[in-house]
């Protein structure tokens, strides 16, 4: 997987997942090259009821099992894992069985585990001024990550791999680099007057801790780890400390991104629009992306309805008229 390109977040998530399923064989006394389905299935039922450490079950109400989109995951990890044995003629057939969509007439077929789409969360607006007021007594630096993930709709990943060069402050513009994005597919994002009044800022602190380098925007101030980029889990610690204090147990790094596509689809952007702005291959991901609050909804169908039910006594009243 390395050697065809695969992300590094990838090749680590599939690693884990295989251990997972290896270190479960060896508990149940099979040969992973001999396991059949009913193996795969005890697997799948042990991650369904799996006691969960209270970081899994920070956003969930259920206190077992893994997460759906989780065991998919594995599903499809472990899955190529067998295909290799078969490939290499260890095995005969693969035990992990392959969904299949009805098109083109043929009959669908579903997977081992049904997929669950759960929408993304975001926060309403008491919730969001919450995270703010915190955030506004973060560092410098960590305000202006906060305000370039919602402005730019980026990843874990691409924020904290942002350097001096990408940005073009004349034009709010950021060019994100291939390597850096989830889809190796460069792209172009934008970020508002807040995002550049903090960029500013945060360039002339910089300067003075670490002085006139280029290279990764956002350095560390730890005492072990002084000036050297800041990694994905120090941003991700940064939010859980802000989720913590702002009462949002919910809050993510994704959040920041989630909400921005959704405020794309509410200022009416069309669906390509957003997809280009995400970095979406699939407009089907963009679509679990935008969502709209109950409240939009309700005020939505008010107004349709206004309008509709308008247009009904407009005819009707025509029955008034004496012919």
């Amino acid at each position: 997987m390395a050697n065809i390109g695969r992300a590094p977040n990838t090749i680590d998530a599939y690693g884990r997942a295989v251990e997972d399923h290896l270190r479960f064989c060896a508990a149940d006394g099979t040969d992973p090259v001999l396991a059949r389905a009913d193996t795969v299935a005890a697997w799948i039922r042990n991650m369904l009821d799996r006691p969960l450490t209270q970081a899994s079950t920070r956003s969930r109400r259920s206190e077992t099992g893994l997460a759906n989109a989780t065991i998919q995951q594995r599903l499809v990890a472990v899955r190529s894992f067998y295909e290799y044995l078969v490939e290499d003629g260890l095995r005969e057939q693969n035990p992990v069985r392959r969904g299949q969509a009805g098109r083109g007439g043929r009959r669908p077929r579903q997977g081992l585990v049904r997929h669950v789409e759960q929408a993304p969360w975001i926060p309403n607006e008491d919730v969001w001024q919450r995270i703010l007021t915190v955030c506004a007594v973060n560092s410098l630096r960590n305000r202006l990550m906060v305000t370039l993930a919602y402005d730019g709709a980026l990843r874990r990943e691409e924020l904290v791999q942002l350097d001096v060069e990408d940005f073009e402050p004349a034009h709010r513009l950021i060019h994100l680099r291939a390597e850096t994005t989830k889809s190796q597919r460069a792209r172009e994002v934008t970020f508002g007057s807040t995002s550049s009044q903090l960029f500013v800022a945060y360039l002339r602190e910089r300067r003075t801790l670490f002085g006139r380098i280029d290279g990764p925007l956002f350095r560390s101030v730890s005492n072990r780890n002084y000036g050297a980029p800041l990694g994905p889990s120090s941003w991700s610690k940064t939010v859980e400390r802000i989720a913590r204090s702002a009462a949002a147990t919910r809050l993510s790094t994704h959040t920041f991104r989630h909400l921005r596509l959704t405020d794309l689809a509410r200022a009416d952007w069309t669906l390509d629009q957003i997809a280009q702005y995400a970095g979406h291959r699939d407009l089907a991901t963009t679509m679990r992306y935008i969502h709209l609050s109950g409240r939009e909804l309700a005020a939505r169908f008010h107004r349709a309805n206004t309008t509709i039910h308008a247009d009904r006594e407009r005819l009707l009243a025509s029955l008034l008229e004496e012919r």
